[in-house]
């Protein structure tokens, strides 16, 4: 019966699962260098960064003007200030006490209105182009909230991004390197099923990346004082259900291919999205809406909006729950597809 064959299928599942750890750990090298570089990027980047405030200022300009250049202020003309288009008061206010806007400004009416975080030096200085501007009536507003230094913002990205190569290369590279040597061939011999088989590398996978994040994140937290305003179970959760949906797209991938250089061109082809517009190293605030929008189709942008709330902003469970179904639907939909789609030998 289905109940008489479960211990045995949890038996194979688990002789996989530690016969892959034992993989990993006797790998030195890689091992080595899963833990060292994301500690290298975090610690370089945070040199290069707090090196100085960076030259350019970011402004948001509240009004429904799409094409915010037509707006007709001598303010708009000054050079060297990147002035964003803000639709909703309050998430412009909230990006200048998160130090994402240096300045909100209204230049609608006779009065200007405008906010600054009296924290942010960037703040200050554009305030003085503004009243020097022109001559017009003036309405200070003040927001406040701390700093965000550069290297907080940076951690769960560094983070994010250690996840995202450990999970896709971890898995979806390793299948196809077990495909192309015969060894799920053996493997299909054995009582073994393709479930069972995913289920163990999944679990692998997971247990061996959040044991990797874990160790840098209390160690990046120690040495460089980052902020943690959440609860750590939250982020807990927001990692092992961001690595599952980063392992589940590996194993998607990975189902059906036969080559390696073609499992590393289509592995790659999800990274580099990923890298360049999930917000690993700065923020998207500003971008065109495509950029947005198409970011969202990642669920490493989703990890890592949700693991900013919560270190950063103190966020709860509730109020990230959006991002967390969006990962939890991914990891069903891509796994289901996985071992649906999983051969043992190449064709």
């Amino acid at each position: 019966t289905h109940w008489e064959r479960t211990p045995l299928m949890i038996a194979r599942i688990l002789a996989v699962f530690h016969a892959r750890n034992l993989e990993f750990v006797r790998d030195r090298g890689t091992l080595s260098w899963n833990i060292m570089f994301p500690v290298i990027v975090l610690f370089g980047l945070n040199f290069v960064f707090s090196a100085g405030e960076r030259n350019q200022f970011k402004i948001g300009v509240l009004t429904n003007n799409p094409v915010i250049s037509e707006i007709d202020h001598p303010f708009m003309d000054i050079r060297y200030i990147n002035k964003i288009q803000i639709v909703d008061q309050d998430a412009g206010l909230e990006s200048v006490r998160r130090h994402k806007l240096d300045m909100l400004v209204d230049l609608n009416g006779p009065v200007i209105h405008y906010w600054i975080n009296e924290e942010s030096p960037t703040g200050y200085m554009v305030e003085k182009i503004l009243l020097q501007s022109s001559k017009d009536e003036f309405l200070k507003g003040v927001v406040q909230g701390k700093n965000i230094r550069y290297v907080e913002w940076l951690l769960p990205g560094v983070l994010g991004m250690n996840l995202m190569f450990g999970c896709l290369f971890g898995v979806g590279y390793v299948i196809v390197r077990y495909r192309k040597n015969g060894f799920l061939k053996r493997l299909k011999a054995t009582p073994l099923q393709a479930i069972e088989f995913i289920i163990a590398q999944v679990l692998s996978r997971l247990i061996l990346t959040m044991s990797m994040a874990i160790f840098i994140y209390i160690g990046a937290s120690f040495i460089l004082e980052t902020r943690m305003e959440g609860s750590y179970f939250a982020l807990l959760l927001v990692g092992i259900l961001g690595a599952t949906s980063l392992i589940s797209m590996g194993l998607l991938i990975a189902s059906r291919v036969s080559s390696e250089e073609l499992a590393g061109g289509l592995l790659n082809l999800m990274t580099w999205p990923m890298m360049t517009l999930s917000g690993i190293f700065f923020s998207l605030e500003g971008s065109p809406e495509w950029v947005i929008t198409l970011s969202n189709f990642f669920p490493l942008t989703h990890t890592l909006n949700a693991a900013r709330a919560i270190m950063i902003d103190g966020a709860t469970i509730t109020e990230i729950s959006f991002e967390l179904m969006i990962l939890i639907v991914i990891s069903v939909v891509f796994t289901s597809l996985g071992a649906f789609l999983f051969k043992w030998q190449p064709d």
